[in-house]
């Protein structure tokens, strides 16, 4: 049997693979496994994204939660990062969002956070993961009654307090700046403008009326597009792009441009060590990282620590050496300053603050960094067993690696979720990439079977 929780908490197509039967075991054996670590009843804090199926999932939390004398405070529609915050200002046992982030409204997610407003550790979600399945085999658990059953309070008052804590880790004015907000008709369509217009941002505000199945759609940090051209067509001064869940953040600067997390990392970056922020002038980021952040990283005298792809990575390294900065190009940052998870509302902010900082115009900072292009091939495998000790696929990749030389670099890694093997190369010449790509995954192809996902 596969294990139950994913890189970031459990996920699946709403009532196909995620269906509020399993949102009710999993809450249930959530409140036993936290109940069982104190003598009073576990407090768990509830948030959610707009996507149809979550007030399903959040009616099914809440059944389970107090099933097994939980108190739950459901917080309504939330940014991700509210919640980790909350959690830990009120002294909470535990928090949950339902969000599948920036997948389609079609899918949905629960994820948890413990009370220190971290994401639980693995050794934590088996533990839970356990309790589902004794109560799946039909094991007897401890249900309360009488005045032990759980209670409920609803308190979506609670978000002012998280846009007065956002706002207070900006130490900037935005008068007479005119912002595009792209709210991606998701959890930051209440918080945002009303962040930047505290602030005195001019605001143009873009899918902020969700209805349940227009979260990402076309919008949002992963159709950038459209945020693109409102920001050239109302001559404004920024962009400002979430996701569904707002742990998320794109920019784009006064001509369009695309700041993505890369950039963010880099503009942040020097503005820290101007400021003496910066531990170590160290940023922590993954080895999809663009060779442009590297080189940029280098020239003003900062320095890369690299981590395996996933923000819970990027989070242990910083957490393990003390680093305050880190993040991943899909605009996943986190600002251990001032937040537990990645931030996007906060994330704004700090970009802004750089560029009022620089007293120099987005643009110019942007060009701090120059992006090598990028190519990724995705190859569908009939198995990923040995590819990393076959000897054709290494001579593929080491000629690549050679021809590229210090201009460009080959990453080939397997996937952790589906049968895939990826190819990504980069490097200052597109048609070369295309080449070597191609290259590299016959063979890959050839030796491991399957076929390149077009």
């Amino acid at each position: 049997m596969s294990r139950l929780f994913g890189t970031d908490g459990v996920r699946g197509e709403a009532n196909v693979e995620l269906t509020p039967e399993l949102a009710y075991r999993l809450a249930r054996a959530a409140a036993l496994y936290f109940g069982e670590k104190s003598e009073d009843a576990p407090v768990i804090m509830i948030g959610r994204d707009t996507r149809i199926s979550g007030t399903m999932f959040e009616a099914a939390l809440v059944s389970g939660i107090i099933s097994a004398g939980g108190h739950i405070i459901c917080c309504g529609v939330l940014p991700t990062p509210a919640i980790a915050y909350l959690v830990k200002k009120h002294n909470a046992t535990a928090g949950i969002v339902i969000s599948a982030s920036h997948n389609p409204f079609q899918d949905n997610g629960i994820k948890f956070f413990g009370g220190d407003g971290y994401k639980l550790p693995d050794s934590v979600e088996d533990e839970i993961e356990g309790i589902v399945r004794a109560i799946e085999r039909g094991e007897q658990m401890n249900r309360p009654t009488g005045a032990a059953i759980g209670t409920l309070e609803y308190r979506h008052d609670l978000v002012t307090e998280y846009i007065d804590y956002v706002l207070s880790t900006c130490k900037v004015r935005l008068d007479g700046m005119k912002i595009v907000l792209d709210c991606s008709n998701g959890a930051a369509y209440e918080v945002m403008p009303v962040v930047l217009e505290q602030l005195g941002a001019d605001v143009i505000v873009l899918n902020d009326k969700p209805d349940g199945i227009n979260i990402n759609y076309n919008c949002g940090s992963t159709h950038m597009d459209k945020l693109q051209e409102a920001v050239i067509e109302h001559k404004a001064d920024f962009g400002i792009a979430h996701d569904g869940d707002a742990d998320r953040c794109l920019c784009v600067d006064e001509k369009g441009n695309v700041i993505d997390g890369d950039h963010i990392l880099v503009i942040c970056a020097q503005d820290m060590i101007r400021q003496g922020r910066l531990k170590d002038n160290a940023i922590v980021t993954t080895v999809m990282a663009n060779i442009g952040f590297h080189k940029a990283v280098e020239e003003f005298g900062g320095r890369a620590e690299i981590t395996k792809v996933g923000d819970r990575y990027v989070l242990e390294n910083m957490l393990a050496n003390g680093y305050v900065l880190g993040g991943e190009q899909s605009g996943h940052v986190i600002f251990s300053e001032f937040a537990t998870t990645g931030d996007g509302p906060i994330t704004a902010l700090q970009v802004l603050s750089a560029v009022v900082n620089s007293g120099k115009k987005p643009s110019e900072l942007n060009d701090l960094m120059t992006s090598y292009p990028q190519l990724l091939v995705n190859v569908v495998v009939d198995t990923k067993n040995g590819w990393e000790s076959n000897e054709k696929i290494s001579a593929a990749i080491a000629a690549a690696e050679a021809e590229l030389g210090k201009e460009g670099r080959v990453l080939v890694r397997p996937s952790g979720t589906e049968p895939l093997i990826r190819v990504m190369a980069e490097g200052p010449d597109q048609g070369q990439l295309e080449s070597l790509c191609q290259i590299i995954a016959d063979v890959v192809v050839k030796e491991q079977g399957g076929h390149i996902r077009k």
